[in-house]
């Protein structure tokens, strides 16, 4: 690890980005936290950065929408996706679509700093099987990015009205915390 590496954190809740940021300074990484998909395209084309953990979920916006967008902005950034609903199907997508890693909440910073590390298999899920909760998250998801993040045609694929879409995506913005 080299005294210029910075890490570039994007997470929409406030307090684990404080928390994550201030355990980094201790192991001697410097980081720089955003809260929006906007926020961090806007610092990553200003700003250099060899690594970044990203969330999943974004209040209600794709993680896995905005990490593309990263790379493309900085094919050399090392992406690791964090969530807090592992799933098969998402880790498979994050992988596919350049992330290193996908590691489920809560991880430490030794974790996540060893998620950086070459993979030898698959990437870090968890045991127990999701709920149904989580599940429907998966698809609502999966569905999202079929559509390219857009609520209508996914609330027209899922047969679901935009507005409850939307209420399910903010409720689990607020509840996955």
């Amino acid at each position: 690890m080299t005294d210029s590496e910075r890490w570039l954190l994007v997470d929409d809740d406030e307090a684990f980005l404080q928390v994550l940021a201030r355990s980094l300074t201790r192991q001697g990484i410097e980081s720089v936290t955003t809260r929006t998909p906007s926020e961090a395209l806007q610092v990553l084309a200003s700003e250099p950065f060899s690594r970044c953990v990203l969330d999943l979920n974004l209040a209600g916006e794709s993680g896995l929408q905005l990490l593309p967008e990263l790379l493309q902005k900085n094919n050399t950034l090392e992406i690791l996706v964090l969530t807090g609903y592992g799933s098969i199907a998402t880790a498979v997508e994050a992988m596919r679509r350049g992330a290193v890693n996908y590691l489920c909440k809560p991880v430490t910073v030794s974790q996540l700093i060893q998620g950086f590390e070459p993979l030898d298999g698959a990437p870090a899920l968890r045991a127990e099987p999701p709920s149904v909760e989580e599940m429907e998250w998966e698809h609502i998801q999966r569905v999202l990015n079929e559509h390219e993040g857009n609520i209508s045609a996914t609330a027209r694929a899922l047969n679901m009205h935009r507005r409850t879409l939307q209420r399910k995506l903010q409720k689990h913005s607020r509840w996955r915390h």
